[in-house]
């Protein structure tokens, strides 16, 4: 059998991004409306059978207010257009995981249990952080876990330890143990880690991406944080992504602009461990006219491209690309039919 899976990077809703937001919402009759920014990628989100995004921001909270950085409160908006693109999930642990407290993690929680998203990484109880987040796809079981190295100097509530999951390898290992004995035929860690704006992996992340690669239970790692494309390695026998970049933010730097979607297809006998086979890179371009989450490779097929944005998406492609393969990986750019 063969399962495909879509993971995404960072979603930063910035206040010129929710601006923007707020003025496709007018037109949508709505408060908000994201859904325009990733209808370019949908159809990329839709080809697979699972796929999962990296929702950075915590949605805002009962009475708090929409903010953007340095706490981010972003508008419950824009969990509808997670799930309108055809996210199934997100990983939720971050710095940013308790930027608005206990409320913002509940309301963004259930805002995804009410569209069916899953998530992992937050907690609103110490039961629902011991249960391991599985997904029932394709006639596979998926598991997905989600820590951050920190939380930008916030304290876990004393009385809510469990509300958002640190990066500690041997809690890993265990997580990662029982999701394997819930039946989880592949386990996935998402990783927030890393030095922001740095392309190359820093030696944390090497050092912790060498423990995870060689846990027994551990089938793939995907890195967030950084903000620009890391590379894709192979550790031993495990992939390690170190890092997806941004996908949706208003950040104006060309790096950070850049973003990268892998596409993975994992495969092995029906009801037995599945092992990776292929990855594929979808490097996405954010356009700051429109907050558009741009396909690079698909966009430019367009006979009506302006040469600006052509010239643009030619020269996000090279750099993702360049920086996906500095450690040896023959990652392929994913070709649509």
């Amino acid at each position: 059998m063969e399962v495909t899976l879509a993971f995404g990077g960072d979603l930063l809703t910035h206040m010129p991004l929710v601006a923007a937001a707020g003025r496709y919402g007018a037109t949508a009759g709505r408060p908000y409306d994201f859904g325009p920014m990733f209808a370019p990628l949908a159809p990329v989100i839709g080809d697979v059978d699972l796929a999962l995004c990296h929702l950075e921001v915590p949605l805002v909270g009962d009475g708090q207010e929409i903010t953007g950085y340095p706490a981010f409160h972003a508008p419950r908006e824009l969990a509808d257009a997670v799930d309108a693109s055809g996210y199934d999930g997100c990983s939720t642990a971050s710095n940013h995981s308790l930027d608005g407290g206990r409320p913002a993690i509940t309301a963004t929680l259930d805002a995804f249990d009410g569209l069916g998203l899953g998530h992992v990484g937050t907690a609103r109880s110490a039961e629902e952080d011991l249960q391991p987040r599985l997904y029932d796809v394709a006639g596979a079981r998926i598991a997905h876990l989600s820590y951050s190295y920190g939380f930008n100097g916030y304290p876990l509530p004393t009385d809510a330890p469990w509300a958002a999951d640190l990066i500690d390898p041997a809690r890993i290992e265990a997580d990662a143990a029982a999701a394997r004995a819930a039946g989880a035929q592949l386990v996935v860690v998402s990783v927030h880690w890393g030095t922001e704006y740095q392309s190359d992996p820093d030696g944390y992340q090497q050092e912790l991406a060498g423990r995870l690669a060689f846990m027994a239970d551990v089938d793939l790692v995907i890195g967030h944080h950084a903000h620009v494309v890391q590379p894709i390695e192979r550790i031993g026998d495990t992939w390690v992504v170190f890092g997806l970049g941004n996908q949706l933010s208003n950040q104006s730097q060309p790096e950070r602009r850049d973003g990268l979607t892998v596409v993975v297809t994992v495969g092995g006998p029906a009801g037995g461990p599945l092992d990776v086979r292929t990855i594929e890179a979808v490097p996405t371009w954010v356009d700051l006219a429109t907050y558009e989450v741009l396909p690079a490779a698909e966009t430019l097929d367009r006979g009506d491209l302006p040469l600006a944005l052509r010239t643009e998406l030619e020269g996000s492609i090279a750099r993702t690309m360049e920086v996906v393969s500095r450690r040896g990986a023959a990652i392929p750019v994913r070709a649509w039919s």
